[in-house]
């Protein structure tokens, strides 16, 4: 199986988290700002490598915390 972002999800979003296509574990890569966006809906996608391929598909909605307050 592996897990990639679905392809709603636009690009500047895409550049903010990094999915591990093998293991699903999503991190942050690019600076997260609460005063521009205090929550972010993720939908995903997993495939496996069957013929025909199966997948599944799931939302994650990510909250930021202002820390500063």
């Amino acid at each position: 199986i592996y897990y990639t972002f679905s392809d709603r999800i636009s690009a500047k979003i895409q550049d903010l988290f990094k999915i591990d296509e093998k293991l699903g574990e999503i991190r942050t890569v690019g600076e997260l700002d609460f005063e521009h966006i205090q929550s972010y809906d993720l939908e995903m996608e997993a495939r496996d490598k069957g013929t025909p391929p199966l997948s599944g598909h799931c939302s994650l909605v990510l909250e930021v915390v202002d820390v500063n307050d």
